[in-house]
Order: structure tokens, then sequence, then C-alpha cells
């Protein structure tokens, strides 16, 4: 088994998954037919569509879409200096360049339009990269997104860098059909579209097929493609709430995609991505917004999507505007008539002093201030939390998540909020055990919160996302028994829990280990398999049944294509890296770190393990030679000058 699996990362890797990946891009589905096709048919929703996020999210550098001022002034804010010049060949952005020199780039792609612009500029061809000093559309102004950085030219974070790239971080969610295309043996892109900005066809699927359904025609032939739903589309919006929020998910959520490019539309999420659960870097201790996490995380924690409220019940998803203005949007619902759809809501005043205690009209009266914090991101940018929920500034001091009321009245402290609260709502019953009390510590020592963090997965009421994020921790902390009880929980229903449940087992024995896990290298969703297929790389296996050892193969190729697809993040060159040192295979492993550094000279980590295989190989002056080019790139690193010392010593 061992064998199998270390030729499976390495042989396969390199000379078959290109191809793997090229025969999953090939055309099985009808064809995009812009969405200029579908006006005719659909002119409200056209008319409706023009102008908004969606149809603006990327455009060409003409002058109906560039609203920065090109007009020659130099700004330097941050250490970035820059010219924005607006020559007869169109904007352009004098600045330095990845090797450090002066250049003028043009600009290939405009990016949004509210509350600020962003500006592409091609560093080499098809390498299409994201300028840090954007346009604030409503200050009229250009600002730095990250002010406090003063990064040169070569730095990771650079925005020429592989963090900054418009192909494989952004463009997907800014385009129609968006095909990645990275070849990773000449680290270039050839990308390509059907339609850059997002039209028609990226919610509801390649049209062609449609099409000929609306002209009845004899072109249209339903057996022709799998899948299409009765109007010929390959997205089914009457499907229900779930398949609607899992579409719009693909780009408003933080997650790990395993393709390259767009999947098809009404692919289901975790078929076409691996979601982020509430990691401490992205979410509070309690599930609220911390960084940019895009809305579905917070929205599954949310009792509106436990209860099947779906996106358009609050957003026209052709304008991407509210469906109603102010607090109307959620008294829809939440009034003393409430809504015949949600027949447990329980109906109440809710739009009135009685319940939110300030005075009608206010900022302190609108439903979103209490029950749906703002972030502000990219300098400018607010946005919501999606999660709705009630305040608990009693929970603060505890766990150290904000809540509403100081975000709001920041000169008085969160002991006086929850008094307050605790005064409107004497006998309320959102102030009991949260699970944010267990979390907030465990994130520190997770084995000091075993049985609070088991007792959040075995709460089957809670939110999948706070189950799968329980064991995240605890898989931390497993041990044989904690393993042993955690085994119903491969079964949970919801994708995200079995997927988490899976690296719990790496306490348990191998025997138990393969018994337990090897059924989900078929799951009938592809996060779940993948996971599965991860756990294997470190298994001692003997022998397999055949029906078994196919399926483990089916799901590691998942996973390597996964992978590849993704081989441009340093990210990934460390996964990499790290599969190459599981399976002892010491150049893979130095091969990969070296690409991560490649690509973020500043990835400490990669350099230090580089070192340190070099080394264990007997190869002195090669470890020599790496920590020497690891000083040169991170000179204020006290790790490296340690590690250097040592080698002479």
């Amino acid at each position: 088994m061992r064998d199998l699996l270390t030729w499976t990362f390495t042989a396969l890797m390199i000379a078959t998954i290109p191809d793997a990946v090229s025969a999953q891009q090939a055309t099985d589905h009808p064809a995009y037919i812009g969405s200029d096709a579908c006006a005719d048919c659909h002119a409200d929703e056209t008319e409706a569509w023009t102008g908004s996020h969606h149809q603006l999210a990327w455009t060409a550098p003409d002058g109906d879409h560039v609203l920065g001022d090109f007009s020659g002034q130099t700004i330097a804010p941050g250490g970035l200096e820059a010219r924005f010049l607006n020559p007869s060949t169109g904007p352009a952005i004098e600045t330095a360049g990845p090797d450090g020199e002066l250049a003028t780039l043009p600009v290939t792609g405009v990016i949004g339009i509210a509350p600020l612009q962003q500006y592409l500029l091609e560093t080499e061809p098809g390498r299409q990269q994201s300028f840090d000093l954007v346009w604030d559309a409503e200050g009229k102004r250009w600002y730095h997104l990250y002010p406090d950085q003063d990064l040169p030219p070569g730095n990771g974070m650079h925005w020429s860098g592989p963090y900054k790239n418009w192909n494989g971080r952004c463009a997907e969610c800014h385009a129609t059909d968006f095909k990645k295309n990275y070849d990773a043996s000449a680290d270039s892109y050839a990308s390509t579209q059907s339609e850059i900005g997002v039209g028609c066809e990226a919610c509801h699927g390649p049209g062609a097929a449609h099409r000929d359904w609306a002209l009845a025609n004899d072109a249209y032939d339903p057996a022709q493609w799998n899948h299409l739903s009765e109007f010929g589309l390959t997205m089914d919006f009457n499907a229900g709430a779930e398949a609607q929020i899992q579409q719009c998910a693909g780009c408003h959520s933080r997650r790990e995609p395993f393709g390259q490019g767009n999947p098809l539309p009404g692919t289901p999420f975790h078929d076409a991505y691996r979601l982020s659960t509430l990691r401490p870097a992205q979410y509070h201790p309690d599930g609220q917004i911390l960084d940019e996490v895009y809305v579905y995380g917070s929205f599954l924690q949310s009792k509106m999507y436990a209860n099947g409220v779906a996106c358009t019940d609050c957003h026209n998803a052709h304008t991407g505007e509210r469906v109603a203005e102010g607090n109307a949007v959620c008294t829809q619902c939440h009034s003393p008539a409430g809504n015949e759809r949600f027949p447990s809501l329980r109906t109440a005043l809710y739009d009135d002093p009685s319940h939110h205690f300030h005075e009608t009209g206010s900022e302190g009266a609108q439903c979103k201030s209490c029950h749906m914090i703002e972030r502000v991101y990219m300098g400018i940018d607010g946005r919501r939390d999606h999660s709705f929920r009630v305040p608990r500034p009693d929970l603060t001091a505890e766990t150290g998540a904000p809540n509403a009321c100081t975000d709001c009245h920041a000169e008085n402290s969160a002991q006086w909020a929850a008094e307050a609260v605790a005064e409107w709502y004497p006998d309320s019953s959102h102030r009991g055990p949260h699970f944010s009390q267990v979390i907030a510590p465990a994130r520190q020592n997770p084995a000091g919160q075993i049985e609070g963090l088991i007792g959040i997965v075995e709460h089957g009421d809670l939110p999948g996302i706070v189950r799968a994020s329980a064991l995240d921790l605890l898989a931390q902390a497993s041990t044989p028994e904690i393993a042993a009880r955690m085994v119903p929980v491969l079964s949970d229903p919801d994708p995200l829990v079995r997927a988490a449940a899976i690296p719990v087992q790496r306490a348990a024995g191998q025997t138990d280990i393969l018994s337990r896990i090897v059924d989900l290298l078929s799951d009938p969703v592809k996060s779940v398999r993948i996971a599965a297929a991860r756990e294997f790389l470190a298994l001692r296996v003997a022998h397999m049944p055949d029906s078994y050892t196919k399926a483990l193969n089916s799901a590691m190729t998942e996973w390597q294509r996964a992978l590849y697809a993704n081989a441009d993040f340093p990210e990934i060159q460390m996964v990499l890296a790290g599969i190459g040192l599981t399976t002892r295979n010491m150049p893979a492993a130095l091969g990969a770190f070296g690409e991560a550094v490649e690509m973020d000279p500043q990835l400490v980590q990669a350099w230090t393990m580089m070192v340190r295989i070099h080394a264990a190989l007997g190869d002195r002056d090669a470890a020599l030679e790496t920590v020497d080019r690891a000083i040169a790139a991170n000179p204020d690193d006290v790790s490296l000058g340690l590690m250097r010392a040592d080698l002479k010593g």
C-alpha cells in the first residue's frame, strides 16, 4: 500500500494529473452563449442586472468603466509609489514592477464600482495582478489597501506576488465560465472566460440548451446532456432554498477550490470547495466575523438558514440590492403577521421601541445594527455579519468576542451593555450557555476542553459549521478513547461534520482508522472523500480488498487534481512538500518547498525544512547555501541566523 501511495504522489502527480485536469475540463455540458443572448426574452431581468455589482464585477479598462483619476498624479502611501497616467492607449500605472525596476504598465482590467475600484496589471503574458493602490469611488481619492505594509518587490505580499494574483485568487468570482489554465511546469497562465463580469450563465449555467428549449427547435435534445433542469439549464433554481444557497455560496464564502475555475453552475458546494470552518484568524470564538469571510460561513450559523430562508428572500439576485428598504427587509417575516412560509416563527412586534429600546428611525432602531454587526474590509468596504445573532455582551469579557452594543456605544463597557440587556429582557432564554465559552479557551488549550468540545459535537441542534469547528480543535488533542467516541459522527448527515471528524481518528490504531474511515472514500460528497484520502497517506496497510483499493485510488486522484489545480498557491506547495515528507520522498519534498519559497520568499518554515532535509541527507554545503539564501530574503529572522550558526559550529 505504501508503494501505491508513493507512486500516486510522484509519478501520477507529475505525469498524468495535467491530462486528468484537462479531461475534467472537457466540454460535458451545453455551450455558453453570453448574456446578450438572454436579453430579448428576459428583458426585465436584463434591465435589473445592467449596471449591477454582478455585471460590473470585472470590466474592460475603457472610459465608460474607469472611475479613478488617471490624470498624471503621483502618490506614495505605505511606501508604494505610483503615477496614474492616461496615454492614448488607455489608462496605465507607472510603478516598480516585480523586478523592482520602474515600469509603465497598462491597466488590463477594472474591478468593481463601489465603494472602491481596483485595477489589474499584467506583469507577464497572461499573469494579471491586482494593484494595491485603489480608487475610493465615494471619496474620490487613491488609497492603499494595506497602508501599514511597506513591501518591496520580491516579497510574497507585494502587489506582484502570488497572494495578489488575479488569475488564481479572484477571477473566478468576477467572471463567467472562468478557467485559470495554470501550467505548473512553465509557471504561466492561459486563463479564459466566456464573459468578464458575473453574467446570466454564471448562476444559471450555460444557455445553449435553454435557448433551444425556449425556441422549441429541433436542436434541443435533453437526453444529450446529464442533469439539466426542465428548462434546459444546469442550475435549477426551483430545487429549493438549499440548492440556491449553495450556488450563491460558491463565490460568497471563504473556501478552498478543488478546480481551476468556475464549477459548472448547479454543482453542489461541497463537491467544488472545502469550506473554512470557524478558524481563529477568520472568526471570533462565537462565530462572528473577524476576517473577510464572505457571508456563507456566517449564514450557516443562523436560525434563518436552519429554517429554510434563501438568499433571494432578502436580496434581488439581478440587481444585487435588498428586496426592501431598512427594517422592511426583516419585517417581511418578523412582524405580528409573520410569514406563512415559516410557521415556527414567533409572531410579535419587532420594529418598535418595545423590542429594540431605541428611538424610532434612529441607527440603533435598525435591525441590522443589533443583529448584523458590520466590519470594514479593504479600507472602506463595510460588510455585515449574516449569522443574525442575538447580542451577547455578557460573553464579551469571558470569550473576547465583540458585541453589537459596544460597537455603537464604544464609550461604555460590555458589562454596562449586559446589564442594560438584562434589564430590558429579564427572562430571556438567550443568556444561557454558549459554544463560545468552550471554543475560546479550547483555541488556547484544546486538551483542557475535551468534554466541552465533545458536547458541542454531540449537540445535534447546533449548526454543522460550529460542530465541525469543535472537531477541528478536538483533533489536536485526540486520544484513542476520544476517537472511539467520535465514530458515530463519521456518519453525520452534514458533510462538513463528516469531513472534520476524520482527522480525530488519527489517534486510533492503524487497524481502527482503516475500518472506520475506509467507507468515506466512497462518500457521496467530494470534500469528504478528499478528507478521507488525506488520512490514508500516513497509513501503512498491507492489503485491502479490491473494492476499497479502487475507492482509494479514485479519492486520491480527486485530491491530486485539487492540488494540481492550485499549484500556483504557495500554501499548496507546502502541502505537496508535506506529502513528500510523509512518503519519504525527499527530492519531492525539497522540490515543493523550493517552489513555495520561489513564490513567497518569506515562508521561513519552508526554508527551515529545506535546510533540515539537506542536513539530514548529509549535504552540509547545500544546507549552508540554502540558509544563506533564506537569510538574504529574511534578514531580520533570528531563527535562521541561529540555524546558520549551528551548521557552522
